[in-house]
């Protein structure tokens, strides 16, 4: 399949899958006569797990990382354990971080009920240093 055909059936935009061949996450795919891009399954498969993993906030060390792993059939997973876990802690600490700030917006916003003006507004002044 062309990189257009490729990008549609994925939902990836093609500049996405040209950065990811330029990164070394996709091979680079066989050329036609013409010297266009010609994508198999494989090169489907992989960009999807690719976006995926993307979706969930992995880095793109991650990726290249579980993208080697993954084709170690053979291995224990406990690597992919690892990453995985690191992932999630550092997302749980995410969370907190944005629990806490959600807190601090709502006292923010609870202190200004609107209709007032901007020199007496309590949010400007709770901001201001």
């Amino acid at each position: 399949m062309s990189i257009g055909e490729l990008a549609k059936a994925t939902a990836v935009k093609i500049v996405t899958i040209r950065y990811c061949e330029h990164v070394g996450l996709m091979p680079a795919p066989a050329r036609t006569e013409g010297n266009y891009r010609s994508y198999g399954a494989e090169h489907s498969h992989r960009l999807q797990f690719i976006k995926r993993l993307r979706e969930l906030g992995f880095t793109l060390d991650e990726v290249r990382d579980l993208l080697r792993l993954s084709s170690e059939k053979s291995r224990p997973c406990d690597q992919v354990d690892r990453i995985t876990n690191s992932h999630l802690a550092t997302v749980e600490k995410k969370l907190q971080d944005l629990t806490k700030l959600a807190a601090e917006l709502r006292a923010l916003s609870n202190r200004c009920k609107g209709g007032g003006r901007i020199g007496e507004c309590r949010i400007i002044e709770a901001l201001t240093p």
